[in-house]
């Protein structure tokens, strides 16, 4: 945790953007903080490693596959990569005043279940007993 006791802080701009997936003018976030995915579609794209950095090379579409409860953050999205397959995780902006997440397609989200870790392939054969 830094100083300001958060796991991580964000490290980038808080700007609007088009969002790649459904073309919505998307603004950036009412309280400060980082804006990383859609409101109305709640797409995202995979371009940062630490919110806000904008570090990553991947570039793919974070696709939101579910949506979780977390006591701290309240409701989480859950976006997997159409490109590289990584989980994120990402706090839903419900209390912007700007342009809240859209409830309903949380609710989607969330009547799925919980997201799960993609199965892994085994790289070598089958042991031997």
């Amino acid at each position: 945790m830094n100083a300001t006791g958060r796991r991580f802080q964000a490290v980038g701009r808080n700007q609007g953007f088009v969002c790649a997936v459904c073309g919505a003018d998307v603004p950036p976030l009412a309280n400060g903080s980082c804006r990383n995915h859609c409101p109305a579609c709640l797409h995202s794209l995979h371009v940062d490693v630490m919110p806000g950095d904008r570090a990553s090379d991947c570039g793919g579409v974070l696709v939101p596959v579910a949506a979780e409860r977390s006591g701290k953050k309240g409701w989480v999205i859950v976006h997997r990569c159409a490109r590289c397959g990584e989980l994120r995780r990402n706090k839903a902006a419900l209390d912007d005043p700007a342009w809240a997440d859209d409830r309903e397609r949380l609710i989607e989200l969330v009547a799925r279940g919980p997201a799960r870790e993609p199965t892994r392939v085994p790289t070598r054969g089958p042991r031997r007993r």
